[in-house]
């Protein structure tokens, strides 16, 4: 949360022309309201299923940008379907900034309670290390605008794909 994931996807998009799926924007598609008024009436539990169906129907041999929810590694079978579609990235940065980020618009349902600041610290402590089993590389956004992360994930697509 916070990492600036949407916004770089759209820039990914915009320099390679691949074609972009928000796992966030096409869930809320699929029901017709915003991820907060999915988890409001129909709880975390169906959102997650949704998005981890949405995974499975994923073909891995398209050429794509995947842009997952924060949340998309807590189920290991998503993990999983995450491998087999491609490279993994992790965009990370400072608690501060990440929280900072996460917190300019009332749109986050998991962070709506009492204290969001404490809850914002658990998620991320107990998914840094899902986080890290997955990516193939992990890029610090905190001094970086959105294009310079689009950059620099390119820049690591080709020495991967030079190995």
């Amino acid at each position: 949360m916070g990492a600036g994931k949407s916004s770089v996807g759209r820039a990914l998009e915009r320099r390679t022309g691949l074609a972009r799926l928000d796992t966030d924007e096409a869930v809320a598609a699929q029901f017709g309201i915003s991820i907060a008024e999915i988890f409001e009436k129909h709880g975390e539990e169906k959102f997650r299923d949704t998005e981890t169906e949405m995974l499975r129907n994923l073909a891995p041999d398209r050429a794509a940008i995947i842009v997952t929810g924060g949340g998309i590694v807590v189920r290991a079978e998503n993990v999983d379907f995450l491998k087999r579609l491609g490279t993994v990235v992790w965009l990370n940065s400072d608690e501060t900034t990440l929280f900072e980020r996460a917190s300019r618009r009332n749109t986050r349902p998991l962070l709506q309670n009492d204290n969001p600041r404490a809850v914002f610290s658990e998620l991320l402590r107990k998914r840094s290390p899902l986080y890290k089993a997955v990516a193939d590389f992990e890029i610090d956004t905190s001094k970086l605008n959105h294009d310079e992360v689009a950059a620099t994930i390119l820049s690591k697509m080709e020495e991967l794909s030079a190995r």
